[in-house]
């Protein structure tokens, strides 16, 4: 700017020297002749002074390209934010489309309790109906029972006793129909009211709400409940002598997989799975192959134990914790995916008990999984309904119970039971994964959980 006002200035200076000789020849009085030295002075300053200008220009034009560049920059870095914010929102309708669907069908399955909820009550009353009429006739057949002590009856009345005890046994077999036909209506709506839980728990997780009329009831999550782990029928063993695991169990020399009975040291008895398929024995504390047990349990069912030990099964924290106070164990993880890869790791490890919720410290000594469980921290067993003072809620977002860290999302293996090939991110996560240190998720086919002592 003060280039160009420096130039404004100059130029009427030598435009003004430039219009004097010409109007000299009007003037009366003869002006001195200017030196022509003097107009090449003027030139000088008109050339420096649009020099000048040139330079303030092109510093001018420099700082405007570097703006302009600085300002397509923030334009392509917008672009690129848009994008896939576009992408982000298009992935959420796709989900928010899905759970419409599926809430559709929900809203048609609850019709479907509906109408099998009155069927079973009108059904119930005709129970009731027919059991009234049948304590009628209770009380009519033994006031003719007490009559007929009385009065014992002659050859004639035998046949009357003979129709009586035929009424009351067609009665007691139609009893018993009606009973087993309340039976199945019930587990059939037990079914359908397990599976409406799941997804409203999915729709409650995804903040995704119908506003419909007969839109389902927010209660508190409940997954459903599964028994303590069966009593399978074990191998042959003393009663009086029971071993302590299932190292005591091959000692002796029984040296086939299969459900055993121990009873470790200050401990109740109690069956396991002992798996010697390596040529060597160990106890599993936890088993997933196929999906067929619900891993999402209460932290009672975690500390007692659930399952089937000859199939999938979660041993129990206190039968865990009561074998490995005995010695010092190996912990084994053994892991398959989807494309029937196998990897194993070893820990020697240490498990608090309840008061500390049963923390793990781990510490790795073989395996072909890279930093598979955090080494060197006190990792925290924590359910859905229970976890540990200032820890991250995990399994509210995860699914299933395990030893979580500070970070969620590390691995999981009492996660949902997903197949290949699970359409959203979300349904992913809450499946039996493995994260190791090189950030990439693995999922899991099945998984193996095992103990066996150092000696």
């Amino acid at each position: 700017m003060h280039t160009i006002k420096l130039f404004l200035f100059v130029v009427p200076l030598v435009i003004a020297s430039r219009v004097d000789p010409d109007l000299s020849s009007f003037d009366s009085v003869p002006s001195e002749p200017k030196s022509r030295f003097a107009m090449l002075d003027d030139v000088k300053i008109l050339a420096n002074g649009l020099l000048q200008l040139g330079h303030g220009l092109k510093d001018f034009v420099h700082k405007t390209k570097g703006q302009i560049n600085d300002i397509f920059q923030k334009l392509n870095i917008f672009d690129q934010s848009f994008y896939d914010l576009s992408l982000q929102t298009n992935e959420i309708k796709e989900e928010e489309k899905e759970l419409r669907r599926t809430t559709s069908k929900l809203q048609a399955k609850n019709e479907e309790v509906k109408s099998m909820s009155l069927e079973l009550n009108s059904k119930l009353e005709s129970l009731l109906e027919e059991k009234t009429a049948l304590q009628h006739k209770v009380r009519t057949l033994e006031e003719q029972l007490t009559n007929l002590i009385k009065n014992p009856p002659g050859a004639q009345e035998h046949p009357e006793v003979t129709s009586l005890k035929s009424f009351v046994e067609q009665q007691d077999n139609s009893i018993r129909e009606l009973l087993q036909s309340v039976e199945e209506q019930y587990k059939r709506l037990s079914q359908q009211h397990i599976q409406i839980k799941e997804i409203e728990n999915q729709l409650r997780k995804t903040g995704i709400q119908e506003p419909t009329e007969n839109s389902l009831s927010s209660k508190s999550r409940a997954p459903r409940t599964t028994p303590p782990i069966h009593l399978n029928k074990t191998k042959n063993t003393k009663q009086d002598d029971l071993p302590a695991d299932c190292s005591a169990i091959y000692n002796r020399g029984e040296h086939t997989s299969g459900v055993y009975t121990i009873r470790p040291s200050n401990s109740q008895v109690f069956n396991v799975y002992c798996d010697t398929q390596s040529g060597s024995p160990w106890t599993l504390i936890q088993h997933r192959k196929d999906g067929s047990q619900n891993f999402n349990e209460t932290w009672e069912n975690y500390k007692k134990g659930f399952g089937n030990l000859d199939g999938e099964f979660w041993l129990g924290l206190e039968k865990i914790y009561a074998i490995v106070q005995q010695s010092n164990y190996i912990l084994r993880l053994e892991l398959q995916d989807w494309k029937d890869s196998k990897h194993y790791a070893e820990y020697t490890f240490h498990l608090g008990n309840h008061e500390t919720n049963y923390s793990l410290h781990v510490t790795e000594i073989a395996g072909s999984i890279p930093k598979a469980l955090p080494e060197h921290r006190d990792l925290m067993f924590s359910t859905w309904d229970h976890r540990a003072k200032g820890q991250l809620h995990c399994p509210g977002s995860y699914s299933g119970g395990w030893w979580w860290n500070d970070i969620c999302g590390e691995n999981n293996l009492n996660g949902k039971y997903n197949k290949p090939r699970t359409k959203s991110k979300p349904e992913r996560r809450r499946g039996i994964y493995w994260r190791p240190q090189s950030g990439k998720l693995y999922s899991i086919k099945s998984s193996k959980m095992m103990l066996q002592p150092t000696t």
